[in-house]
């Protein structure tokens, strides 16, 4: 049997004050301070909206902790919190002329102070969007990450928040298309908006983007902002030119990375060179290399073996997506064999595992992964090693290998 602790008195008072709803609005004046902690939550529990409102407009203390109650997956309540954070903006302002906008800020500043540690930004960023941010204390920030469809002109208006955003360590932009009639000086200039803001982040340890198609030809033009050398760097699904991937392995910044994805940029066209001297430069700390759907070929491949093998510190290595050969792999596994740390290895099936249609032959595919798997086994015991084909023409799923083999249905597999 076990003994729960009975409400305390001041839980049991809030209790009965939200019971009656008009009354808890009426009474939040003279609501003891006492009261209003755990009152609020309360209220944001179970759904009073009205309360809630009010309670964010009469607040007593300096600090109102919204983030704790995100873990309780109720947007729609977090969203009744900020619209009458809103509301106190609009009250503070209402008394001042149109013009005055310096003398409400700094009133901003001083009745609300709104912290988190981590921000998301999904959608069309639009006006609510930079309200937050205005509400924001920007110096509390430590990962921002936007998942949104940004035209260039959009980023550079957002820029300045991030300058402010002095603690941050993770920043994640995705989504940066460029109009056709954007011209390359414009390009240049409103990627200039955003690069300059990092002169002011001296704590940013992980840069991510994801399919920005801003950055090709001005790779270095973004990198060498940076204050502070990284420890992630995430470059996804963008178009690189010759200028950016020479630069890359060369940036003073990128010479102590944990953390390397480099997922969808595609390799094919280009020299090993610049990938084989990152991998020499971080052999000491690199713990993650993601090289995805690089399209990277046999040649490429065997290039980057010797600085590959070097990365003593390699935990998880992933080339799914890339179309290699029985023999490169048979090479790539020699050479990674004595890397102890590496635990994570996400391979791509040989090429012989297909006809010459390229359709999977999953018998084949099963005897030549059976055969990788063994070499890898002779010198270690890895948690995860899989192998894995491209989409299976019928069906669009993939082969995995995995101590056996899962394919599909379709006639294929047959």
């Amino acid at each position: 049997m076990s003994i729960h602790s009975p409400p305390m008195l001041l839980e049991l008072a809030g209790r009965s004050l939200l019971s009656d709803k008009p009354r808890a609005i009426l009474d939040l004046e003279d609501l003891p301070i006492e009261l209003f902690p755990p009152l609020f939550v309360e209220a944001f529990s179970r759904g009073h909206t009205e309360v809630l409102k009010r309670m964010v407009q009469a607040w007593p203390f300096t600090c109102l902790p919204l983030g704790a109650l995100m873990r309780q997956q109720q947007p729609e309540m977090l969203r009744v919190a900020l619209d009458g954070l809103d509301m106190e903006v609009e009250t503070a302002g209402a008394g001042f002329a149109e013009g005055s906008t310096e003398l409400l800020e700094d009133m901003r500043r001083d009745r609300l102070h709104l912290c988190c540690n981590r921000l998301k930004i999904f959608g069309k960023p639009i006006g609510h969007t930079r309200k937050v941010l205005r509400l924001l204390q920007l110096d509390s920030v430590q990962k921002v990450e936007v998942h949104c469809t940004w035209v260039p002109s959009t980023l550079a208006a957002y820029a300045p928040f991030l300058g402010q955003m002095r603690n941050l360590r993770k920043l994640l932009v995705s989504q940066v298309g460029v109009p056709a009639h954007t011209s390359p000086e414009e390009q240049k200039w409103l990627l200039a908006q955003l690069t300059s803001q990092f002169l002011r982040m001296d704590c940013l340890q992980k840069f991510c983007v994801d399919a920005v198609l801003l950055l090709e030809g001005h790779l270095e033009q973004v990198l060498r902002h940076l204050k502070t050398p990284l420890e992630a760097l995430s470059i996804t699904n963008c178009p690189l030119s010759d200028s950016d991937w020479n630069y890359l392995s060369r940036c003073p910044n990128t010479s102590q990375l944990r953390h390397l994805d480099l997922r969808g940029i595609k390799l094919t066209n280009f020299s090993p060179e610049p990938l084989k001297i990152i991998l020499e430069t971080v052999a000491a700390t690199l713990k993650y290399l993601d090289l995805e759907a690089c399209e990277i070929i046999d040649s490429q491949l065997q290039a980057i073996l010797p600085a590959l093998s070097r990365c003593s510190q390699l935990r998880l290595l992933c080339l799914l997506g890339n179309r290699i050969s029985m023999s490169a792999l048979r090479d790539l596994l020699l050479h990674t064999a004595r890397l102890s740390q590496l635990s994570i290895e996400l391979y791509p099936a040989p090429l012989e595992s297909y006809d010459a249609q390229g359709a999977i032959h999953p018998w084949r595919c099963s005897q030549l992964c059976a055969e990788l798997t063994a070499i890898v086994k002779d010198f270690r015991q890895p948690n995860l090693l899989i192998f894995r084909t491209v989409s299976c023409p019928q069906c669009g799923c993939m082969f995995f290998y995995n101590q056996g083999l899962i394919h599909c249905s379709c006639p294929t597999a047959a």
